[in-house]
């Protein structure tokens, strides 16, 4: 078990790091921006999304996209210019939320499915863990020329995603489902042999943001708790970093990969985090470093 420190504070709710170009890059949900932050803390405000911006990844052109949750599109940012890359209107269940991009820049997206706050409000946690139980959503697959789909139905909260280093491999964790769940991934960007690659409902672990190490574990970010937990198929609990405050998303990077950092904030409230700036990173060194996509 090991312990973080903090590397940034004062944010409002950071989700989506991304270690790209030597730097982790982040979405802040209240500051509607996304960020870039050195090993040494030096943060830079990139670029603005008034959407509320989510999950990042990068094109085969080096161009930026990023989720932006509350008009359901992804954004596209060529280091100048914002523009729509997709509009996921009618085929998303509520806010869009995370994505992940493969090689040959198919965008997989994924959404709430329905008002979790509102839902929360009614029904508290007892309601998505027992009756009624949480809406499921698609999720969304944008092919390389924008067009888009349905990649699987039936999703619960689609959150963070990966993808194998061999590119065959998606895994996708479904938060309120308390489960980890894997697809093979064609070339052509088609999914098949769906399965539950962790099943976390035993431990009562809410698989937020994800990424994936050399050896093939997934580090999971407990939606439910102030930790990260990595996670072996079949949900084996191999390792437990504490954080300070419950984690949310996590990405292994720095210069060696070995850095894991994790998004942490008092809850996910999105009027009391918009309010607040109590968001921080937090920093743990680990022994396997990073693999695979993002």
């Amino acid at each position: 078990m090991t312990s973080t420190t903090v590397l940034h504070s004062g944010l409002h709710f950071g989700e989506g790091p991304r270690w790209h170009e030597g730097r982790l890059w982040y979405s802040d949900f209240g500051d509607h921006a996304v960020h870039a932050i050195t090993v040494d803390g030096v943060d830079e405000r990139i670029v603005e999304v008034p959407g509320q911006p989510s999950g990042l990844g990068w094109l085969p052109d080096g161009s930026m996209v990023v989720s932006s949750m509350t008009d359901q599109r992804v954004l596209r940012f060529d280091g100048t210019n914002l523009t729509e890359h997709a509009d996921l209107t009618g085929l998303a269940g509520w806010w869009v939320n995370d994505l992940v991009v493969a090689a040959d820049g198919t965008i997989f997206v994924g959404d709430f499915g329905f008002d979790l706050d509102a839902f929360l409000a009614e029904h508290g946690i007892e309601g998505v863990l027992g009756e009624p139980g949480p809406t499921s959503t698609v999720l969304s697959r944008i092919a390389p020329d924008g067009t888009r789909s349905v990649a699987a139905t039936d999703m619960v909260f689609p959150n963070g995603s990966v993808i194998t280093p061999d590119g065959m491999t998606l895994i996708v964790a479904e938060t309120l489902a308390l489960r980890l769940t894997a697809f093979d991934l064609y070339s052509d960007g088609t999914l098949d042999n769906r399965r539950v690659w962790a099943d976390l409902s035993g431990l009562l672990v809410a698989p937020d943001g994800i990424c994936l190490d050399a050896e093939g574990a997934v580090w999971v970010a407990n939606a439910t708790a102030p930790q990260c937990l990595r996670v072996a198929e079949g949900g084996e609990i191999l390792d437990t970093v504490d954080t300070t405050q419950t984690a949310f998303a996590c990405m292994l990077g720095g210069d060696d990969g070995r850095t894991l950092f994790i998004m942490t904030a008092p809850d996910s409230n999105n009027e009391a985090r918009t309010a607040a700036r109590e968001g921080r990173i937090e920093v743990a060194t680990v022994a396997v470093p990073h693999a695979g996509r993002p």
